[in-house]
């Protein structure tokens, strides 16, 4: 085992032998957007734009030592071509039917993908109309929550063996569950599973599927905003196995304007008035977005963001009474293609009022889909290498309301995020930790 500059021993980081599987509940926009994605990229037929691990580098040691190599060729991470797909869905389409319904991707590119789209059938869902209330499928399980999660571990363990994998990774890509908060059920893993026997109501279908995948020695990912292993059960479970886990909602369209853009304005040390929000998308998401229920727990996370960054009760002068708003409107001619509008009200010297505008025509599958990638990716170097059970902090960057250990605030500014993550890498491989200081250029 090798060790750092500071003498601590470095992780050791097992090989990326084998194959990895991929599971996701949701065969939707986001997830044939991703694995179309993976599947031409391995053809040649486009290149993984939007991705860290497969286009990013990594600046070891000084600037002067022109040491930059791809992460992905600094850590030892799984290859395209090991990877193995696999899901659920309420609706029984191929992943190749629900891309061509999804229309995120031209015709001409799924067409060359049709083979390996067209094997992919989703395996029957936990679904609970009492937690997504605006769409409905008959590809669902029947059970009481304790069988459902036994059906879904089987479920896993039969992709593991059908598909030959080593290892697995799971990435909830359904649909935005309704607001909820903790209850005395999701307590402790006892009170869980009581609850699961019991049916309890407050269990969600996504919390189903997160029991099960730790039950299974699976990391999990919430690309969601709704409640899952944010849970003191749920958090005990993958501490007690070993299992890494974060979330939550992938950080993509408007979120990540705010999350490039407060920093700068905190930088300077310029106010705000007001931030005004709004989007138009007409894909599953916005349809299931129109439920009050829905979009509460998509404008929590929405919501969150500024007050974090930009620290009110320091900055009072700047921040105290700022007016935060989001709208998002279902409309579904626009499809996938999301629109954003931002109004943003900010003063500078003296007091002077000023104004920055932004619209942006984004396409929200294919900013998640290099998302999903790196995150499956990241979560099975995390298993590999050992990472502590829980809360893998260092994947914020990919994330609108960041998971954190209990009581710390979630750091938002993507820059440090970014930091955080690449010098988590740094210190996996034992090289220096870059602080940026730079005196010794100087010296």
């Amino acid at each position: 085992m090798s060790s750092d500059a500071s003498g601590k021993d470095n992780v050791r980081i097992a090989p990326a032998d084998g194959k990895l599987g991929v599971l996701i509940p949701g065969i939707g926009a986001v997830s044939t957007t991703f694995i179309a994605g993976v599947e031409a990229i391995k053809r040649g037929l486009a290149a993984p734009i939007g991705s860290l691990t497969q286009l990013s580098t990594i600046r070891l040691g000084k600037r002067t030592d022109g040491r930059s190599p791809l992460i992905k060729d600094f850590v030892p991470l799984a290859g395209l071509n090991d990877l193995a797909f696999g899901g659920w869905d309420i609706y029984e389409d191929t992943a190749y039917e629900a891309a061509a319904n999804a229309k995120v991707l031209e015709p001409s590119l799924l067409s060359q993908l049709k083979e390996p789209l067209s094997a992919i059938r989703p395996m029957k869902a936990v679904f609970d109309n009492e937690y997504v209330r605006r769409i409905n499928g008959p590809n669902v399980k029947q059970g009481t929550k304790m069988e459902k999660a036994e059906m879904l571990i089987d479920d896993i363990e039969q992709f593991r063996k059908k598909e030959q994998a080593d290892r697995l990774v799971m990435v909830w890509c359904g649909s935005t569950e309704v607001f909820h908060r903790p209850a005395a059920v999701h307590q402790s893993v006892k009170d869980f599973e009581c609850g699961l026997l019991k049916n309890d109501p407050e269990i969600s279908p996504s919390q189903i599927y997160a029991y099960a995948a730790l039950k299974s020695g699976v990391p999990f990912a919430n690309g969601a905003p709704n409640l899952t292993t944010d849970t003191p059960a749920l958090l005990e479970l993958a501490r007690e196995r070993n299992i890494p886990i974060c979330g939550k909602d992938f950080k993509t369209g408007q979120t990540f304007m705010k999350t490039l853009i407060a920093p700068g304005l905190k930088a300077r040390m310029l106010g705000l008035s007001g931030w005004f929000s709004t989007n138009i998308l007409g894909n599953r998401d916005g349809e299931v977005l129109e439920d009050p229920g829905s979009f509460k727990s998509k404008e929590e996370t929405k919501l969150s963001v500024l007050d974090q960054i930009l620290q009110p009760k320091l900055y009072p002068e700047l921040y105290k009474d700022f007016y935060h708003a989001v709208r998002i409107n279902y409309y579904p001619p626009r499809g996938d293609s999301k629109e954003g509008w931002d109004n943003i009200d900010i003063f500078g010297w003296l007091g002077y009022p000023m104004q920055i505008k932004i619209d942006f025509l984004c396409r929200d599958s294919i900013l998640a889909a290099p998302l999903v990638l790196d995150l499956v990716l990241f979560l099975d170097l995390a298993q590999r290498a050992g990472m502590h059970g829980g809360i893998q902090e260092w994947l914020s960057f990919y994330f609108k309301a960041p998971m954190t250990a209990p009581g710390l605030y979630p750091e938002h500014d993507i820059f440090i995020q970014l930091m955080k993550l690449k010098n988590t890498l740094r210190w996996m491989r034992g090289e220096d930790l870059i602080t940026h200081l730079g005196l010794e250029y100087y010296d």
